[in-house]
């Protein structure tokens, strides 16, 4: 069993089963809805999927017909997408999640589209909190 919640906690969420397909996704699409240089993203089933409190605080965009971003309308974190051509699956961004994870990424998707100053290969330094200078 998986737990977690938005940003403000005013939506949270289970998952009953496990996480599959995990990618790193670089399109600009997930860029630009997650704000970074790539959304680590995981398929649920739907029937394992639960919102445990704060199911009125979501909103909804449609950026495809058929497909909908489920986010919390107060902090805007995504919770869930759902595909119309699809329905017994929900994607969702693994950031949202509090609980570990036993599931690993498969790959690194989009990289012909990744912004151009992420470096996949990249050897930074590795820090548990603030890099030392801030």
């Amino acid at each position: 069993m998986y737990s977690g919640q938005c940003l403000c906690g005013d939506v949270t969420i289970k998952i009953s089963g496990e996480i599959t397909d995990i990618i790193h996704c670089h399109c600009s699409l997930c860029r630009k809805n997650s704000g970074t240089a790539f959304a680590t993203n995981g398929f649920i089933n739907a029937n394992e999927f639960e919102i445990t409190s704060g199911k009125e605080q979501l909103s909804t965009f449609s950026f495809k017909p058929g497909r909908e971003r489920h986010f919390c309308r107060h902090c805007g974190s995504p919770v869930y997408s759902s595909n119309a051509q699809d329905p017994a699956r929900y994607r969702i961004r693994l950031g949202i999640l509090d609980s570990d994870i036993d599931e690993r990424p498969i790959s690194h998707n989009f990289v012909s589209s990744k912004a151009n100053w992420e470096n996949l290969d990249a050897q930074l330094p590795r820090y548990d909190a603030f890099e030392p200078s801030r």
